[in-house]
């Protein structure tokens, strides 16, 4: 009966386990406290607004810590009925080292410390800024998510080389744009870590015109520079879309067969 009722538990709080009607209430009702406590910290910051609704604005925030302690709990609590967190103390702490768990742990953290630390103020107005942790939390509830983090998984070996290629590119660019520009426009061009943000700048095609090269050479390799840029920073983005096209064909084969007996559906 406690193991049942552990197992049930479970099912309701994780949307990819569960599949009954009370199943998806729960998940839409979490979705939507999510969803309403982003903006509500957005809102906040409009002093005309906030000041004319603090009473409601903390109403709102004591539920809302409420409602995602109590899930905390009981995801905690519940957690051990999966194999692999199945030892009552070890599994559990297992759990909560889990990125799921840590950002539930952070999203109702910034209202819990004040209470112990009440020292610092300055300390307390970051610790508001941790409840925009709240937004991730849309993660477990989002198909969507799983997708995407299934695409970074599969594409990981190829993102690091591209990011590790345009990290190469800047470095070279600003050197090579160092020494052709330093003695034309020495304030602008002072060091190669202070070309870097010119590089940056010029690679990813945004062009600020707070430094710009003067010179022949300059300006050349500029031209060539940039045009190498969109290449380069075009090449992660065409990694994704490659691997979003092979997950969402991995996604419908899966749906082609049966997940009991695994035979065709068609």
């Amino acid at each position: 009966m406690y193991s049942s009722l552990k197992r049930k538990i479970h099912l309701l709080l994780d949307p990819a386990d569960g599949g009954t009607f009370l199943d998806k209430i729960i998940n839409t009702f979490i979705v939507s406290l999510i969803i309403l406590n982003t903006v509500a910290v957005i809102i906040e910051t409009v002093d005309s607004i906030y000041s004319a609704n603090k009473h409601t604005f903390k109403f709102f925030e004591i539920f809302s810590v409420i409602i995602f302690s109590t899930e905390y709990i009981l995801r905690v609590w519940s957690c051990t009925s999966i194999d692999k967190y199945k030892h009552p103390i070890k599994g559990r702490l297992k759990y909560v080292l889990t990125s799921g768990a840590i950002i539930d742990l952070i999203a109702v953290l910034p209202f819990y410390l004040p209470l112990f630390i009440s020292h610092d103020l300055r300390f307390i107005r970051i610790l508001r800024l941790l409840r925009f942790f709240r937004f991730f939390k849309l993660g477990r509830y989002l198909n969507a998510s799983r997708v995407i983090s299934n695409v970074f998984k599969s594409k990981k070996e190829e993102l690091i080389l591209s990011m590790v290629i345009i990290i190469f590119l800047i470095v070279i660019a600003s050197s090579v744009m160092y020494y052709v520009e330093h003695d034309a426009q020495p304030d602008k061009f002072s060091s190669i870590p202070e070309t870097m943000w010119w590089s940056v700048a010029t690679l990813t095609t945004v062009g600020y015109g707070d430094a710009f090269p003067i010179t022949g050479l300059g300006k050349f390799l500029t031209a060539c520079i940039s045009i190498l840029g969109i290449g380069m920073f075009a090449l992660p983005a065409g990694i994704l879309a490659s691997g979003f096209s092979d997950e969402l064909k991995n996604i419908k084969k899966e749906q082609e067969y049966c997940p009991n007996c695994g035979k065709s559906l068609h």
